[in-house]
C-alpha cells in the first residue's frame, strides 16, 4: 500500500522574513504614537475638566448666594453682586466689537478681491499677521498712551483697546472665507455683465455669509475676557455707570481685584464673575461652530 508524500513547505524567503519584521516593527511604533498620543489627550482632558468642574461649583455657589445680576460689586465683607461689572463688559465688547468688525470685513474684502499681487495687499496682509500675534498687553499700553495718558481712564479707550484685537481676527477669517469662494462663481457673473462691486456684495459675501458671521462671532469670543488691555485703559468702576468717557466697571478686572483681595465675599464674586464668562465664549464658540457646520453641509 503506497502512502502519498509528504509535502515540504518552502522556507520564507530572505524578502519575506525581512517585510514582516518591517511590518512588525511599523506596528509596534504605530502602537507607540497612538498611546502617547492617547496619553497626552487624556492628561490635558483632566485638567481641564477639573478646572470647568471647580469653576462650575465654585461659580454656581456664588451666583445662588448672591444678588449677582441686581446689586452692583459691593465694599469688603458685605453683600453684592456684578449687575456694574456685567453691564460695563456688555458694552465694551459691543462698542469694541462694532468698531473693529466693519473695518476687519473690509480690509478681508480688499485683500481677498482686490489686492491680488498689489504691494499695499502684501504690507496690509504683513501688518496684520503682526498684529494678530501681538499680545493684547501690548495693544493696552498704545492705547494708554495714545489716550489714557494726559487725559483719563475711560470706557472709549477699553473700546478701542478691544477693537484693535478684533480687526485681525475678522480680516484673517474674512480673507480665508472669501477664498473658499469658487472662482466659477465669479467668472458666472462676470459673464453675465455683472460689476465689481455687485460680484462682490451679492455674489461672494453672499456665498460666505455663514463664514463671515463665524469670524465675527470668534472675534467676540476672543474679546469677552480680556483683561490686560482694560487695566490700561478703562480700568474699573465700583459704581454703576455706562458713559463711557469715564472708567467703566468690568468682569475682567473685577475678577482680577476681587480674587486677589482677602475678602470671602469678594472671591465668590470672583469666581460667579469668571463661570459668566465662561459660559458667554462656550456660547458664542458653540454658536460659531453651529453656523460653520452649516455653511459646510450646504
Amino acid at each position: 500500500m503506497s502512502t502519498a508524500p509528504a509535502i515540504v513547505q518552502p522556507e520564507p524567503r530572505f524578502e519575506d522574513r525581512y517585510n514582516k519584521r518591517l511590518y512588525n516593527k511599523r506596528r509596534l511604533i504605530n502602537k507607540l504614537g497612538l498611546g502617547f498620543a492617547m496619553s497626552a489627550m487624556a492628561f490635558g482632558l483632566f485638567w481641564l475638566l477639573w478646572i470647568l468642574l471647580t469653576l462650575f461649583v465654585e461659580g454656581f455657589q456664588g451666583m445662588v448666594e448672591m444678588p449677582i445680576f441686581t446689586a452692583d460689586t459691593p465694599p469688603p465683607m458685605s453683600a453684592g453682586g456684578l449687575r456694574n461689572a456685567i453691564v460695563g463688559s456688555a458694552m465694551l465688547a459691543f462698542s469694541g466689537l462694532f468698531i473693529g468688525a466693519p473695518i476687519g470685513l473690509m480690509t478681508g474684502i480688499y485683500l481677498a478681491e482686490f489686492s491680488h499681487g498689489s504691494m499695499l495687499g502684501k504690507v496690509t496682509r504683513f501688518l496684520n499677521d503682526i498684529l494678530l500675534s501681538a499680545p493684547s498687553i501690548v495693544i493696552g499700553l498704545f492705547i494708554y498712551a495714545l489716550m489714557v495718558k494726559g487725559s483719563s481712564f475711560s470706557g472709549w479707550a477699553g473700546a478701542l483697546a478691544l477693537a484693535l484685537i478684533v480687526v485681525p481676527v475678522v480680516v484673517r477669517t474674512t480673507e480665508n472665507m472669501l477664498n473658499l469662494v469658487p472662482n466659477t462663481l465669479r467668472e458666472a457673473a462676470y459673464a453675465l455683465g455683472t460689476p465689481k462691486w455687485q460680484l462682490v456684495t451679492k455674489v461672494t459675501i453672499k456665498a460666505a455669509k455663514a463664514g463671515l458671521t463665524t469670524g465675527v462671532l470668534l472675534a467676540f469670543a476672543r474679546i469677552t475676557g480680556e483683561t490686560a488691555p482694560l487695566l490700561f485703559t478703562a480700568l474699573n468702576n465700583q459704581y454703576f455707570s455706562t458713559d463711557m468717557s469715564q472708567p467703566l466697571a468690568n468682569l475682567p478686572n473685577t475678577i482680577y481685584q476681587f480674587a486677589m483681595s482677602p475678602y470671602d465675599n469678594w472671591h465668590a464674586l470672583a469666581w460667579a464673575a469668571a463661570l459668566l464668562i465662561t459660559a458667554t465664549v462656550l456660547t458664542l464658540n458653540i454658536i460659531a461652530r453651529i453656523i460653520g457646520g452649516k455653511d459646510h453641509t450646504r
